[in-house]
């Protein structure tokens, strides 16, 4: 297989959600010397990008965007270490959680997905995250974006609990903040200050994007 076979198999295979095929693409790729920047930059991102724009439309589901996550994800495990040593630049730092009484991980572990194949650098908390963990890890890795995730009715008032804590440490002007999951609501988020909401991964990749361009704008104004 040439080069350019091997990123339109990585796209295609990405695309579909074959997870097999695309690591053993990726294999190969490196086993040819490939740069893991190409591999991420002209396929895994494009094929992402494109499965976000057909859930968009309709053509895409929830299902299909797991799948297509699960296959790219399964490559970025091999590529990481890679392309950190090759020093490719992040677009930004991510910090998400699942809110402190909450179990659910699944749609935040595909926004996790969809965040780092757009370049953002991903530090996952997990589930049932605490107040002042959220604290502690937001002093430790100094994010771009914090993003609390609540999937029950019941845990969303911990979103305000997580604000008046990063209030309390002084912290809620360093950071962006971005809320989601099922129930939630941009009038929700609204309610409760947060900078940004998103409805699904593509969504969230987008506004997050627009949010850290917009703070930097004003940082260099």
């Amino acid at each position: 297989m040439t080069p350019d076979d091997i990123l339109k198999g990585l796209y295609d295979e990405t695309l579909v959600g074959n997870a097999p095929a695309v690591l053993d693409l990726t294999h190969q790729a490196l086993a040819m010397d490939m740069m893991p920047g190409d591999l991420l930059f002209e396929a895994l991102i494009p094929a992402l990008e494109e499965v976000g724009a057909r859930f968009e439309r309709g053509d895409f589901f929830v299902p299909e965007m797991l799948i297509a996550g699960r296959a790219m994800a399964g490559s970025m495990e091999v590529l990481r270490p890679l392309l950190a040593d090759t020093g490719v630049q992040t677009i930004g730092r991510f910090l998400m959680g699942t809110v402190k009484g909450d179990v659910h991980d699944i749609g935040k572990n595909l926004v996790n997905i969809m965040l780092e194949g757009a370049g953002f650098e991903v530090i996952d908390l997990g589930v049932q995250v605490a107040p002042e963990k959220f604290v502690a890890a937001i002093e430790e890795h100094q994010p771009d974006i914090v993003g609390f995730s609540a999937f029950l009715t019941t845990t969303m008032p911990m979103f305000k609990a997580n604000m008046n804590a990063l209030e309390k440490a002084g912290l809620r002007e360093s950071v962006i903040v971005m809320v989601g999951g099922a129930p939630v609501t941009q009038e929700y988020a609204d309610a409760v200050g947060a900078d940004g909401y998103a409805s699904d991964a593509s969504a969230t990749v987008k506004r997050a994007k627009a949010l850290l361009h917009e703070r930097r704008a004003r940082v260099s104004a």
